[in-house]
């Protein structure tokens, strides 16, 4: 299984750099992996593919709390988990999937008043979880880790090209072997604040970049 440390010296590793042996080690490498990864790297990477393993999926009633003033009736907050939309649909067994139906920053809003939600989540039972992350996913996030340091550790100018073009073709791999895997658990059907492990509703907005 991934860690902090490991993918900070998988990322090292990409660079030909010394691998550390600590989170608390004090060298300049280890402080730069802390600003990219503090600055919601996780996040960054989930959104880049519909990923099998952060799937989430969860029974949404309408907000009692968000009237929309015109167009649809019904207003759906999304998750404080929230990283991408997988899919939307108006049944429990996703058979009928929703194209009616618009999508702005933090809330859905359709002319039902339940809808089914597929999305890719940050929670630390999801794509949160290191133990869930594939070997070419984690092998990915070591290559876009090390993309964003290279400048600063190593001086990269004309090469950092060539590792971006990496970066692109570990994130192409990752993305081919999760779209062959099919999710391990079919979603239960319960309410928005009764989906998978007891979750509770809040916001996020999404996020659209190619490398972070």
């Amino acid at each position: 299984m991934p860690s902090k440390l490991s993918l900070y010296n998988g990322a090292l590793k990409v660079l030909g750099e010394r691998k550390l042996a600590s989170l608390t080690e004090n060298r300049e490498p280890r402080y730069e992996l802390d600003d990219v990864y503090d600055n919601e790297m996780i996040d960054r990477v989930l959104q880049q593919g519909q990923w099998n393993f952060a799937a989430r999926t969860a029974e949404l009633s309408a907000s009692l709390t968000i009237s929309p003033e015109f167009g649809y009736q019904y207003a759906f907050a999304k998750g404080d988990d929230f990283i991408r939309t997988m899919g939307i649909w108006s049944d429990a067994l996703k058979k009928q999937p929703l194209t009616d139906y618009e999508d702005e920053a933090k809330t859905w809003f359709a002319a039902l008043d339940v809808i089914y939600v597929s999305y890719v989540s940050n929670d630390s039972q999801f794509g949160g979880d290191f133990s869930l992350w594939p070997a070419n996913f984690t092998e990915y996030v070591e290559h876009y880790l090390a993309y964003k340091v290279a400048p600063r550790l190593t001086g990269l100018d004309s090469d950092s090209t060539i590792l971006e073009g990496k970066v692109k073709r570990r994130l192409k791999d990752a993305r081919a072997t999760d779209a062959m895997e099919s999710p391990s658990k079919k979603a239960p059907r319960g309410s928005w604040s009764m989906s998978r492990h007891g979750y509770r509703s809040g916001d996020r907005g999404n996020r659209n970049q190619l490398i972070g």
